[in-house]
């Protein structure tokens, strides 16, 4: 019974061993030479100066899940996309499929133009 088992277990020890050997090959063959700029804390270029657990501004949450949204609509352009040559050549999904994308590019322009608007683009 645990014959079947066996390709899984090959899986998973190539995967394994395909994310610890670049580690360890790291840690073997790279120099090390630590000197105080590289111990230094670094925070964008700039010494640190406040305490790591404060708190972040609410916009910078909003632009993240803006860039999550606007990604995210990329994923689903690109199956539609890669399909076009075939939708155009079909007669009866010709308009179908070319309005249906217009529809999801007028949802997705109506929230740019919303989230525009409420001002969650702009950083101050």
């Amino acid at each position: 019974m645990l014959e079947g088992y066996f390709p899984v277990l090959v899986f998973i020890l190539i995967g394994v061993a395909f994310g610890v050997a670049p580690v360890i090959t790291g840690l073997l063959v790279a120099p090390h030479r630590p000197d105080s700029e590289k111990l230094s804390p670094y925070e964008c270029g700039f010494e640190a100066f406040e305490d790591a657990r404060m708190k972040f501004d609410v916009r910078y949450y909003l632009i993240a899940i803006i860039f999550i949204l606007f990604d995210l609509e990329v994923a689903f352009l690109l199956p539609w996309a890669t399909i076009f040559k075939e939708i155009v050549e079909t007669d009866s999904v010709k308009w179908f499929g070319f309005i249906e994308m217009l529809v999801f590019i007028a949802i997705l322009v109506v929230g740019y133009i919303y989230a525009w608007a409420k001002g969650a683009l702009d950083w101050e």
